[in-house]
């Protein structure tokens, strides 16, 4: 099936008439985001949008317009709410992770407007949390004394303005320590899971889940002879079995490539069963290892994501191969390319989607491939091997965790410590690419989006679920239709 016959049979069906008729909407509605950034405010934005007919557009552009208008209204109330930060990222303008002070040349202006929202946003109680604030300053200091006139004069400035704030830093990071923090935490979640959901509900959700998930995980790991410690303890001590071990060196490496190719060969014929046809590209993917070069310098494993005439991969990581016990990429494969990333992705580029719908809809991709793993263990692609279905399960606690701790420093004043610690037991061993230090840093920086990632795919799952029930055409049907025309809002799939 070419890519647009798979668009045209999952949405023109459902599609009014007149969405046909005035193809030049699309067109105008276009220019219209196009330009949105001219314009000072959420408000303003949409008020832009507010002459365009959800029914004048084809089904992709109706998307785009119905989930920047969402976008945008969330938007709005955050400023009301508390306009500080990052709007829709992040209430701190500068962390360890952002900033013109991460810049190669920083701009002087740059600096002094961060400044002023710096001092601004401390006037209504946000400041950089302190162990973030200190490795901040400390990291701008560093970037003063390589920088030259106005930036190194401006930087300069800003460690000295950190270093006045120090005394207000609280000593713990979480939305919920400053004035409206909690407000401003569900506007968050609204806007990065696309619904919304109270806050102490999506915690509730996914606590069961992690202890559902880790149930399963203690059954596989006593099947596997660990029986003794917590979940996390034992499935460091599996990731330690030398049996499971690649080699560090070329053959290793090529044999890990291998493994996953072979993977991705016997997922081939499950897809019919739950998709039926696909576009020919999303079939034209592999696993390749990463040139040389990349290889040496510890890049973090990506893909590239194909399209009519052109091949797709997935790069793994495999700089610290001895990290990687071979059952942990069956699932990376499901996650990675099929049915993930590389059907999800090559069938949304097909459909253009409007830059701001990706920036209004970031968890959906994520949250498909994270489910499309849960297909193929239900498809029985870990069947007969506990190690593979162990590996499954580390990548869930691990998604799942990070939701937990999303939604424990932000709602539930959890520190460091405790977030630390919960992680530690529900999944033992960090995922690969996420240090736990690391992860956990950037869930406090950066609000709400682990945990709209993890509640996109339960809710895909819940949903699959219920057209499962129904028979496998009705499954087939759900996600030619979740998929076609590409990602939008959660509350435009349930």
């Amino acid at each position: 099936m070419h890519r647009r016959q798979f668009l045209a049979a999952a949405s023109v069906a459902a599609l009014p008439r007149a969405a046909l008729a005035v193809p030049n909407r699309d067109a105008d509605l276009r220019a219209a985001l196009d330009g949105l950034a001219k314009l000072d405010t959420p408000a303003a934005r949409r008020a832009r949008l507010k002459g365009f007919d959800p029914a004048s557009l084809s089904p992709s552009a109706r998307i785009d317009l119905e989930t920047v208008r969402a976008g945008l209204a969330v938007d709005a109330e955050l400023l009301r709410s508390l306009p500080v930060g990052r709007l829709g990222r992040s209430p701190y303008v500068i962390a360890p992770n952002a900033g013109a002070w991460r810049e190669k040349a920083p701009d002087a202006q740059r600096i002094e407007a961060e400044n002023a929202q710096i001092a601004a946003d401390a006037r209504y109680g946000v400041v950089l949390p302190a162990p973030l604030l200190e490795r901040t300053r400390s990291g701008i200091i560093a970037a003063a004394g390589k920088a030259t006139g106005p930036a190194a004069a401006a930087l300069a400035g800003q460690a000295r303005l950190l270093a006045d704030l120090a005394p207000r830093a609280p000593k713990e990071p979480g939305t919920s320590r400053f004035p409206g923090g909690a407000r401003y935490f569900a506007l968050l979640l609204e806007r990065h899971y696309g619904a919304a959901i109270a806050p102490a509900e999506a915690h509730r959700q996914m606590l069961a889940v992690a202890e559902a998930l880790t149930a399963r995980a203690d059954a596989v790991l006593k099947r596997l002879g660990h029986a003794q410690g917590t979940v996390g303890a034992r499935i460091s001590a599996a990731f330690k079995d030398r049996r499971f071990l690649y080699s560090d060196d070329d053959a290793g490496r090529n044999r890990a490539v291998a493994d996953m190719n072979a993977t991705l060969a016997a997922a081939r014929p499950h897809l019919p069963a739950l998709f039926g046809p696909l576009p020919p590209e999303c079939l034209n993917v592999s696993a390749l290892r990463m040139p040389p070069q990349e290889e040496a310098e510890g890049k973090q494993g990506y893909r590239t994501i194909p399209a009519p005439g052109m091949a797709g991969a997935y790069f793994p990581d495999l700089a610290r191969i001895r990290d990687r016990p071979s059952w942990t990429l069956p699932a990376v494969v499901h996650h990675e390319l099929l049915p993930g990333h590389m059907i999800q992705l090559p069938i949304e580029a097909a459909s253009e989607p409007h830059p701001l719908r990706i920036e209004y809809a970031p968890a959906f991709a994520e949250g498909w491939a994270i489910y499309a793993e849960q297909l193929m263990a239900a498809r029985g692609a870990f069947a007969g091997d506990d190690h593979a279905l162990l590996g499954h399960l580390h990548w869930l606690l691990f998604r799942i965790g990070r939701g937990l701790v999303d939604t424990g420093v932000h709602i539930g004043q959890e520190t460091l410590a405790q977030t630390s610690s919960k992680l530690a037991t529900l999944q033992g061993e960090a995922a690969y690419f996420a240090p736990m230090a690391q992860d956990i840093e950037r869930i406090c920086i950066e609000p709400a989006m682990r945990a709209a990632e993890a509640l996109t795919w339960l809710g895909l799952t819940r949903l699959g679920s219920i057209a499962q029930r129904n028979g496998p055409e009705s499954l087939r049907k759900f996600h030619r239709r979740l998929l076609a025309d590409g990602r939008r809002r959660f509350a435009m799939i349930a």
